[in-house]
């Protein structure tokens, strides 16, 4: 068996190992690494080993994408990290396309979800005039981004005050890009284009978001997931304060 430790590659594949900023977690215990494997050749590759727990650092480079998704599902923090620390944190990608293509994602999808929650046979109705629909949507628009403004702000004024501080977050777009990638379970709001649900559904899937918000969180913090769990309860409950508040001062 070759050597990987003291194999010869060339610059290629010397950077190609490398993360983003020099740094990419094991899966298995969140121990930074410089790489995660060794490339050869086109589909040669030799998944490197933690040095901490002697695990390989992330064997969902090998795996399929459902794999990565049901796991993400579970909720395992070994899926997170491949996710959050890893998977975004590559040289070959743009990382200013994922962060705006992720972030107009997430605010779409909180409009669809508002319009969910906010419609009645009348409010749908075909007859609505334009300038009607055209309030309506401007209404929506800015429930949505005050609502999301609130939520970040008080994010990361919780992980700034009570997480632990970590050396790999150096930035708080960290945070920020993490929890909108987590926030993943918004897209089953789409099935509700399909099948009849009733709006309790929408609150389940807000659940669900929160719970996945609070494990990235964990993940890219390092600290304890209660500490986390209350951060992002806290923030939720801002951002549902503010958009009940302002439907109330500017009905829909």
């Amino acid at each position: 068996m070759p050597n990987f430790r003291n194999a010869q590659l060339n610059p290629n594949e010397y950077r190609n190992s490398y993360c983003h900023q020099n740094e990419f977690r094991c899966i298995q215990c969140g121990f930074r690494i410089k790489r995660l494997f060794l490339q050869y050749s086109p589909g040669n590759i030799r998944l490197m080993k933690c040095e901490n727990c002697k695990a390989v650092a992330d064997d969902y480079i090998e795996c399929e994408i459902m794999i990565l998704l049901i796991d993400l599902i579970l909720h395992k923090p070994k899926a997170y990290r491949h996710l959050v620390c890893n998977l975004v944190n590559q040289e070959n990608m743009n990382m200013e396309a994922v962060w705006w293509k992720s972030l107009i994602s997430f605010l779409f999808l909180d409009v669809y979800r508002l319009l969910l929650l906010s419609r009645t046979e009348e409010e749908w109705d075909l007859a609505m005039s334009f300038s009607s629909a055209i309030c309506k949507s401007g209404k929506i628009l800015v429930d949505v981004v005050m609502g999301n403004f609130m939520f970040l702000c008080i994010l990361l004024l919780a992980t700034r005050t009570f997480l632990k501080s970590s050396g790999v977050v150096s930035r708080y777009q960290d945070i920020m890009l993490a929890i909108v990638i987590s926030s993943y379970f918004k897209i089953f709001l789409i099935a509700l284009l399909v099948w009849e649900f009733p709006s309790s559904v929408v609150v389940i899937i807000d659940i669900f978001i929160l719970s996945s918000n609070a494990v990235a969180l964990r993940v890219i913090t390092e600290s304890a997931l209660d500490r986390c769990v209350g951060a992002c309860f806290v923030a939720h409950a801002v951002k549902l304060f503010v958009s009940s508040l302002l439907r109330q001062l500017w009905p829909f």
